[in-house]
């Protein structure tokens, strides 16, 4: 073979890498898949391209009925529904939040996701409604107008009947019999001033918090109401109600988060975590109170609610102000505030979670002995008194 044959058979070589090169794209999840195949309308994604790259985007926006986060895990009617039509075509699901309507068209039409997961008004131009729908408001799911596949394959799915069931699902999600658990005496031995088996756990890691370990109990039987093997619908595991995720960041083995001592120990060290990053709230009462809501309802939301205090000239350091925007971020209004970073909350439940505990730490504070420890609300009573009245282990 002469030089001229050889240099001849490089150059058809080196084009046929460029012709492949053309021929390949890398989509906006980093999966690199075949041009000729991806675009429609040179943005959205086929159906088939949807299941080879095993994610559907959804885009919605944030509230009761769309989406929002609940202790690290996606609710929302329309979220919900868009999580079943994404197990039917076998994929995962991923959330892209936008602030309006019009954020959520124009992400659409730029590829940057597959579905409009919100009912809109039907007869939108540019796009094609699909899916979830309620003909009594005339609104619909929406598509990119040429992924006519994807727009199809929403109607097969769709059953009006789904939207009956994951509201079902979510109610009974947030029922008592969610929580798998034994309901244990608040008070182990009132006369000796005992609450629990647990107290000397309690005592040997609250110090951890700089925290008295009677509330640290008080939180604990809130949480699970002193059962170690406690556990509830979203995952959180043991007697402080610990997260997988939080479990992990923390360093606690899933093979040891049901161990009372390492689960309380862990939640300690998470509380101290949490009075480090409330730092700002000086008041050592006060951050109590903002820890506590924080362990419950996430920090993000609590920042987010203080920030509306703030705009709102209230004291963004005072519990009692703001409580009432915590309460608030169930609320349009405060929810779509643009100072809300991380959108709709359950307030009532965290808000009623730090009433409950405050409530039964005095208690507690009245019948067992303190120790050496930082006291948030200082000191209390050392001596045991008798209950005002029976105790029917209200949590």
């Amino acid at each position: 073979m002469n030089i001229r044959n050889i240099y001849v058979i490089m150059a058809l070589l080196a084009l046929m890498a460029c012709d492949r090169q053309r021929n390949v794209e890398t989509t906006p999840w980093g999966s690199v898949v075949s041009s000729d195949s991806v675009m429609l309308n040179g943005n959205s994604f086929t159906l088939d391209d949807i299941q080879a790259n095993g994610e559907l985007i959804v885009l919605t926006m944030t509230g009761p009925d769309n989406y929002y986060d609940y202790h690290g895990r996606g609710l929302g009617t329309q979220y919900l529904l868009a999580e079943k039509f994404a197990q039917s075509l076998g994929v995962s699901l991923r959330v892209e939040l936008c602030r309006d309507t019009a954020e959520m068209v124009s992400r659409l039409q730029a590829g940057d996701g597959d579905i409009i997961a919100c009912l809109l008004p039907k007869g939108m131009k540019g796009m094609t409604a699909a899916g979830v729908c309620n003909e009594a408001k005339s609104c619909s799911w929406y598509v990119d107008e040429e992924n006519g596949e994807l727009a199809t394959a929403l109607n097969k799915w769709f059953d009006r009947k789904l939207v009956a069931m994951v509201r079902k699902e979510e109610d009974m999600l947030f029922s008592k019999k969610a929580v798998t658990r034994r309901v244990y005496s608040p008070m182990l031995n009132r006369a000796g001033g005992v609450i629990s088996h647990y107290d000397r756990y309690f005592q040997q890691y609250a110090p951890l918090a700089r925290w008295d370990w009677r509330l640290v109990a008080a939180q604990c039987y809130q949480e699970s109401t002193f059962d170690p093997q406690a556990r509830s619908w979203a995952g959180a595991c043991g007697l402080m109600q610990i997260m997988p995720k939080t479990a992990e960041y923390l360093g606690l083995p899933m093979g040891d988060i049901f161990n009372p001592e390492k689960n309380i120990e862990a939640a300690c060290r998470y509380l101290a975590e949490l009075n480090g990053k409330l730092s700002d709230v000086r008041d050592r009462q006060e951050r109590v109170n903002f820890v506590l809501a924080s362990y419950n309802g996430g920090i993000l939301h609590i920042r987010d609610a203080m920030a509306l205090a703030e705009k709102n000239g209230k004291n963004k350091h005072r519990w009692a102000d703001v409580s009432q925007y915590v309460l608030g971020l169930a609320k349009p209004q405060y929810y779509n505030d643009p100072v809300v970073k991380y959108g709709y909350m359950r307030g009532a439940e965290t808000v009623d979670y730090v009433q409950r505990i405050n409530a039964r730490y005095d208690e507690y504070r009245g019948v067992a002995r303190g120790n050496s420890g930082f006291t948030p609300f200082g000191g209390g009573s050392q001596s045991p008194r008798k209950s005002e009245r029976k105790n029917r282990f209200e949590v």
